[in-house]
């Protein structure tokens, strides 16, 4: 259900609000930021107080550009400062949860606590780890967060700065990998929208520009492909180099566009003592359901999970269960 059909749940919450405070999924992508920012631009049009909150200490390259950017052009808050900000009186309070709905996936699980009422916007599926007490808004046949949110921009006729709108269109680039996954009329569409509105193609490239070294980095993890069945594609790194999210996320996009595979795994460090995965389907494999009972969440193109607290090695044997159960059915 296409996210202007449920405006009504939207408007009322923001309406009967005065202080909104928007937080997506730990290790933000340009999705989950640019649709924050898109909604923020939304509700400050309104004459409400809106505030973003951020937790992670490192950013994929695209977010940390825009952050640095960006700074001081947006409110943008950490989960410890909430108290400060929420507004004496509780139901005036509202929490909008964008690109996630998983309350293990949250900045900050804290902040669920402490405020009660709550809306989920989100293209991905839900299951058992999604948020029980909010308002669901989710379409997940959806390219994008990003792609819902310029959908109310457009119906609310809101007036937004170009570079906002190239961060828009960054998110849904990165999310449909360039045009080729989950990519509907309606998302070319929000794409042509988002270029009217002063969009930059040329900036949406510096944005998703890479690293030369961590692309270096990333080749090493083509050197080990496994598959599974001829259909599925695997790898995992070596426990001595932590990648960033994206990287991992790039490697899974890549491993799509050799012939036969229609799904993707890939494995490696996230961080010191965590270890994340992340999956690509081409929409024929069901990667969710396998990452949801790995603790992780997706839909049916995109995915990932994280551990904290184990290995590279714990977690592929892990994951190859859950693949040979799936490919077993």
């Amino acid at each position: 259900m296409r996210i202007i059909n449920q405006r009504k749940d939207l408007n009322r919450a923001i309406r009967k609000s005065d202080t909104i405070f928007l937080m997506a999924h730990k290790d933000l992508d340009l999705d989950a930021l640019g649709s924050c920012i898109g909604l923020n631009t939304i509700i400050t049009n309104k004459k409400k107080n809106c505030y973003i909150i951020i937790d992670d200490k490192k950013h994929e390259l695209g977010v940390e550009k825009v952050l640095r950017e960006l700074e001081g052009c947006i409110t943008i808050i950490k989960s410890s400062d909430v108290e400060k900000y929420l507004n004496s009186r509780e139901r005036k309070n509202l929490l909008i949860i964008l690109d996630t709905n998983k309350t293990d996936l949250v900045q900050s699980k804290e902040v669920l606590k402490k405020i009660n009422n709550k809306i989920v916007i989100d293209h991905h599926e839900t299951s058992k780890g999604t948020i029980k007490d909010a308002t669901l808004i989710i379409d997940n046949e959806v390219s994008s967060t990003c792609e819902m949110i310029t959908e109310l921009i457009e119906f609310y006729d809101t007036e937004i700065e170009p570079y906002y709108a190239t961060i828009l269109l960054s998110g849904i680039v990165l999310d449909t990998n360039n045009f080729t996954l989950k990519t509907d009329a309606e998302t070319f569409y929000a794409a042509y929208f988002l270029t009217s509105l002063g969009a930059s193609a040329k900036k949406v490239q510096y944005l998703l520009k890479q690293d030369i070294m961590e692309y270096t980095e990333r080749q090493k993890l083509l050197a080990e492909i496994e598959t599974i069945n001829g259909r599925v594609a695997f790898t995992k790194a070596t426990p001595y180099t932590i990648y960033r999210r994206e990287d991992l996320a790039r490697v899974a996009d890549t491993l799509l566009f050799f012939n036969n595979i229609e799904a993707s795994f890939v494995i490696g460090k996230i961080g010191k003592d965590t270890v994340g995965i992340s999956a690509r389907s081409l929409g024929n494999y069901d990667i969710n359901t396998i990452l949801t009972k790995l603790g992780g969440g997706g839909d049916t193109y995109n995915g990932a999970a994280r551990f904290e607290k184990t290995t590279i090695s714990k977690v592929e044997q892990k994951l190859k269960q859950e693949i040979s159960n799936q490919e077993e059915k």
